[in-house]
């Protein structure tokens, strides 16, 4: 798999990214939002490709306040996480729509979660073998090594 080209759409002022505009990364990453002299400048976002992002406040290309926020809707606090503590041990789904009835479980985040072989782990994006150390996706296509984790 190739990694995607880096394109631009907006603004430019002396050849550099400047006003708002998309820049999409290499890895799929688009950042929507303003830009001043080619970096992140004002208000933007990072969308990931799969989902979730980063909303920012950008001070020269570093990010002042901002909030990440998870592709199934949560998002993360960096004072206060409680999210999977030891204490509460919900799925976010289960923390949306509440809980299932007694004897339907739900053992991933997703409802109805994806079919994964015996012996595997689910990996959010797919699950994870063991014997063989690989990370594969749900269509059983290769993803990663458990040592690129």
């Amino acid at each position: 798999m190739e990694p995607a080209a880096e394109r631009y759409l907006g603004g430019v002022v002396r050849g550099r990214m400047e006003g708002f505009g998309y820049y999409t990364l290499p890895t799929g990453t688009e950042y929507r939002g303003s830009l001043w002299d080619g970096m992140f400048h004002g208000k933007g976002q990072l969308l990931r490709r799969k989902g979730g992002g980063y909303r920012a406040l950008w001070d020269r290309g570093v990010p002042t306040q901002g909030k990440y926020t998870f592709r199934d809707g949560l998002e993360y606090e960096e004072e206060k996480w409680l999210y999977c503590d030891g204490y509460d041990r919900r799925f976010y789904t289960e923390i949306r729509s509440g809980f299932k009835p007694p004897g339907i479980a739900q053992l991933t985040n997703l409802d109805p979660p994806k079919i994964i072989p015996k012996g595997c782990y689910d990996f959010a994006d797919g699950f994870y073998n063991p014997k063989t150390r690989v990370i594969v996706d749900y269509k059983r296509r290769f993803l990663k090594n458990a040592g690129m984790v």
